[in-house]
């Protein structure tokens, strides 16, 4: 049994928290503080932390837009040409 306890499911987390844990895995990446035996784990729990942060950014996204689109509903007959 390992004495690492196991992050997070990735859905459970916050953007902000995501985004500190990749930050944590690119410094120790970038500092060689890494051991080579979680090299993969390591490069896949950030792949799949990058997928999360894009789905939360495309989604907050789409909502933005209609937001902004209801704010300013178009005219009647605006759609025709």
């Amino acid at each position: 049994m390992s004495d690492v306890p196991s992050p997070p499911p990735v859905g459970t987390m916050t953007y902000a928290a995501a985004v500190a844990e990749l930050e944590a895995i690119l410094e120790g990446l970038e500092g060689n503080e890494l051991d080579v035996d979680h090299l993969t784990a390591q490069v896949a729990r950030a792949a799949e932390l990058i997928g999360e942060c894009r789905d939360r950014i495309a989604a907050t996204r789409f909502e933005v837009d209609r937001i902004v689109t209801d704010l300013h509903p178009r005219p009647p007959g605006a759609d025709e040409a």
